[in-house]
């Protein structure tokens, strides 16, 4: 149970202000506060609702230059304090300031002056590395010369230590390619490529052996001390990594545990009043404590109380002591125990919701003061200060680089600072706010509309070349059926069975080209995680993506209807121009894609969408026509006829065959059948040629479904919290 001091907190919203004291810039927030609510079942059984803070009233900085790890255990609620700072939390639910540099920054701002790097990485596995970094550059870097693009990928390529693997694939599970942790530099190049000020990671070193997590480290290291502000999130870093670190934010159950330097922590565990057992890491330690006061009846409300006041913990229980000096090593993932994160007690036993308000939980003061929230929270003492003194750079240095020429030269002599901590380190902004100049930030979008989606146009047809299997299987599909209907329904008599024979060549050959686009339906939903990762920070638009993917299938669709049309057309003899056919057969091919590719963009996993697109495949089947004409269908369901994009196809083709008086049949009165009789008693014949509009039609659900598409893509596909 957590422990209820009895602490008033004015309801004070703090102003983010720039430091005057040796602060050269950074990411600086206050407050951040996140709140969902969760369904809870009591212990009558019902289901309530209550709110919980993910992120509790966090408040703290990011130097600039530096790489600032936040860490603690699992479900402390670091993701999600990341996806706060880099403007992935809807404004709405997200709440307090963030401000770079001195300037409040909101969730655009941010994302058009920051790079996010996520924990998978989703590239194009056919690309080479090479490539990816190029087509990066491409849509990142706008109207930059191409040789002054092709210089900045080479030089990325080796900063990143790429160049053995310069024209290696990226590889997937079926295609062998670069290893994990190149692959993790290579995401990280491609959101770096234009030299973003911030730059968040998510678990960057996830999945990768010591080795390869201290090279990406490294690269990263590297990369803040160009001046760029790098957040990441980490689990358990080993000793190297943690050499390379400058800035440490420990989290647990969404509240702040420690804010400052690597080297700090044992002087804030003294402070608490806790000594770090010889030979262990004080990180260690401070987690262990962490995990033990939040296992006691106390919770970590004890230590955020700490941190917010400087009022030490109570003492732990004998048992619990005993335990902290008894190293013991880490589990591979520590827990808060059993107690719920989304909630905390009293000691009455009664549930205790986090406080929802953005406010001070410090003083009255519009001002953060000597004594108050800076020197409490344990921030970063000053270590960009006049008075730096050089070093020969070693791995663990923790100097600043002048700029990234010189990283990759190797001629530039890192400087560090030696401190002794003192209450004078701490930073004490000032109380003047600063405002973001909108004149100097790039236009929201590198490119213009049409260099953009003749980009995705290029990087389409090369994925297209190097994994053909799409469409030469749709196209050997539509090869070998065109072959055997040129075969069973060859050259149909002009008789009542003729007549049948006719009707289900073309019905079935309208099911035919809609069930050869079903296999669209994962091209989007493997790419969706890249194009979400390319699109939050506004490489492109959507619509120039929608576009760019809708002329890359036109040339192949037509060649699939052009080579069916070839092998069906005369060998049945048939009666229409072949024209109109071809068109047919081709738009019908369009509108279909459009609409599986809509289903793709709408469902979450290859299985729900061939699901979705079997059963909309039955029902526009059921209604086309051909079971019922429309005239026959029951008015309730009479608008499937008009949805279904099948009736146009099989409805154009029997008007391009039928439309004639020429006699196609003797039905049983001895009567001769014409084709128009054929269509009035089909109820799809009208005095004025229906013919066109039926291709019209086509085109236009052809174009609805894209730009339903469109809509799913731009407002339905983003990568936030809500």
């Amino acid at each position: 149970m957590s422990h209820n001091n009895n602490h008033t907190r004015h309801e004070t919203v703090i102003n983010i202000t720039k430091p005057t004291t040796g602060f050269t810039g950074g990411l600086e927030f206050v407050n951040l506060t996140y709140t969902v609510t969760k369904k809870k079942k009591t212990d009558e059984g019902k289901w309530v609702s209550q709110d919980a803070d993910l992120l509790n009233r966090i408040t703290g900085f990011a130097p600039k230059g530096c790489v600032t790890a936040v860490m603690g255990p699992s479900g402390a609620g670091k993701s999600t304090f990341l996806d706060g700072l880099a403007g992935r939390i809807a404004s709405g639910s997200l709440k307090g300031k963030v401000s770079l540099d001195g300037s409040e920054m909101n969730p655009s701002l941010i994302k058009r002056t920051s790079a996010y790097i996520m924990q998978d990485d989703r590239l194009f596995p056919m690309l080479t590395v090479y490539e990816t970094l190029m087509f990066a550059a491409d849509f990142r870097l706008g109207s930059v010369g191409k040789m002054e693009k092709r210089k900045r990928v080479e030089t990325l390529i080796e900063q990143l230590g790429l160049s053995s693997a310069r024209n290696t694939y990226i590889g997937d599970e079926g295609t062998r390619g670069v290893s994990g942790g190149e692959r993790r530099r290579v995401s990280i190049g491609v959101d770096i490529i234009h030299g973003p000020s911030l730059l968040f990671l998510d678990e960057p070193t996830s999945g990768l052996d010591s080795t390869s997590a201290q090279s990406v480290i490294e690269k990263v290291h590297n990369i803040a001390r160009t001046g760029s502000t790098v957040v990441l999130t980490i689990h358990q870093p080993s000793s190297r990594i943690l050499l390379l670190l400058d800035h440490l934010i420990i989290l647990a159950r969404g509240q702040l545990m420690y804010q400052g330097s690597p080297k700090d922590v044992g002087f804030h565990l003294g402070r608490m009043g806790r000594k770090v057992p010889k030979g262990e890491s004080p990180i260690e330690f401070l987690i262990d404590v962490i995990q033990r006061y939040d296992q006691s009846e106390y919770g970590v409300d004890a230590l955020t109380e700490f941190v917010v006041t400087g009022m030490k913990p109570p003492e732990l229980s004998d048992d619990d002591e005993m335990s902290l000096m008894t190293p013991t090593p880490p589990p591979p993932h520590r827990s808060f125990g059993k107690k719920s994160r989304f909630h905390m007690e009293g000691k009455d036993g009664q549930e205790k919701g986090f406080d929802h308000s953005v406010r001070s939980p410090w003083n009255n003061s519009n001002t953060w003061s000597h004594s108050g929230i800076m020197q409490s929270i344990m921030s970063t003492p000053n270590r960009l200060r006049n008075d730096r003194k050089t070093s020969t750079p070693t791995s663990a240095s923790r100097g600043y680089y002048a700029n990234s020429a010189d990283i990759l030269s190797g001629t530039t002599t890192p400087q560090s600072s030696s401190y002794t901590l003192n209450e004078d380190d701490y930073r004490t902004p000032s109380t003047t706010p600063t405002t973001i100049n909108h004149h100097h930030l790039h236009p929201k979008f590198p490119n213009s509309f049409l260099p953009e989606t003749w980009i995705l146009i290029r990087r389409n047809f090369i994925n297209i070349r190097r994994t053909p299997e799409l469409f030469l299987s749709r196209l050997m599909v539509l090869t070998i059926m065109g072959f055997m209907m040129a075969t069973m329904f060859k050259n149909p008599g002009k008789t009542m069975q003729g007549i049948t024979n006719r009707l289900s060549f073309f019905i079935f050959t309208v099911c035919l080209f809609f069930f050869s686009s079903n296999d669209a339906v994962p091209a989007f939903i493997q790419e969706r995680f890249i194009f979400v990762r390319e699109t939050s920070h506004n490489a492109y638009r959507a619509s120039s993506y929608t576009i760019a993917g809708l002329i890359t299938y036109l040339p192949f669709l037509l060649l699939q209807a052009a080579v069916y049309a070839a092998l069906t057309w005369f060998a049945l003899k048939l009666e229409g121009p072949f024209l109109y056919f071809l068109i047919v057969l081709y738009v019908s091919l369009l509108s279909t894609n459009s609409f599986v590719v809509f289903v793709s963009s709408v469902v979450p996993n290859f299985i729900l969408g061939y699901a979705a697109v079997i059963a909309f495949t039955a029902l526009f089947f059921l209604f086309c026509g051909y079971f019922l004409n429309s005239h026959d269908i029951p008015k309730v369901w009479r608008w499937m006829n008009v949805i279904s994009t099948m009736t146009y196809p099989y409805e154009g083709l029997l008007i391009n065959e039928f439309q004639r008086e020429e006699v196609f049949g003797v039905n049983l009165g001895g009567v001769n059948v014409s084709g128009v009789d054929i269509l009035q008693s089909l109820h799809i014949y009208h005095e004025k040629d229906p013919k066109w509009f039926k291709v019209y039609v086509m085109l236009g659900w052809a174009v609805l479904y894209r730009v339903l598409f469109y809509i799913v893509l731009r407002f339905g596909t983003k990568n936030q919290r809500t």
